[in-house]
């Protein structure tokens, strides 16, 4: 089994800020700090020029991205339409610190944040996302599509539930009133919204993506 390679994370909001070499040290300067801005690099030296530079210049950033699906699979497929917004959610850990985004997805402008929030999942913050976006779209009267990479956050959505099995805990009492104030919303709403999958292979990592991977 090939060894994790190493990484480096870079603080640039937190309770100390810096560059730490493992995560628990960066979790500890992060965890019950609200609006912390970090992010991992494969190498210190990276990690250290990040530093003095602007956290939203690394957000989001990924590798140049080649789809490595056939060119007839990826005329099936087409390109995104622009005419939308797009969703994301990060977690580190599972269970771990999570938080959501929502975004323009041809300019890539932060429409909405919410979190970090203690003891939270993937799962939970992509669903959170999803329905916070089709509750921006209908508050602005939007014909904009709703982009996600997440089925499970579809699913769960489309029968109007949170199916995760994530334990409630006093941890997690914030993310939990979340939840269950999107579950009301999608029961006590309708909307036009169409939902999309993104196709991550054929596109990339989705505009609303964190680049912390």
């Amino acid at each position: 089994m090939a060894k994790p390679k190493k990484k480096y994370y870079t603080v640039w909001k937190g309770h100390r800020t810096g560059v730490f070499e493992t995560w628990d040290d960066c979790k500890s300067q992060i965890t019950n700090f609200e609006g912390p801005q970090y992010k991992s690099f494969p190498t210190f030296e990276l990690a250290k020029t990040a530093l003095k530079g602007n956290y939203k210049d690394y957000i989001g950033k990924s590798k140049k991205f080649s789809s490595a699906l056939s060119e007839t699979r990826l005329k099936l497929i087409g390109q995104p339409n622009y005419n939308s917004i797009a969703v994301d959610a990060a977690s580190s850990g599972n269970p771990g610190i999570m938080e959501y985004r929502g975004v323009d997805t041809q300019s890539k402008k932060e429409l909405f944040r919410k979190g970090p929030y203690q003891h939270g999942t993937n799962n939970v913050g992509e669903f959170l996302a999803l329905v916070h976006g089709l509750a921006f779209l209908k508050q602005n009267n939007s014909d904009r599509i709703l982009y996600t990479d997440s089925r499970t956050a579809m699913s769960w959505v489309k029968k109007k539930q949170c199916n995760t099995k994530l334990q409630r805990t006093a941890a997690n009492t914030a993310l939990f009133t979340l939840v269950d104030r999107a579950v009301l919303w999608l029961t006590n709403n309708t909307y036009t919204t169409t939902i999309v999958k993104w196709e991550t292979k054929a596109w990339g990592e989705i505009p609303a993506d964190f680049g912390r991977k």
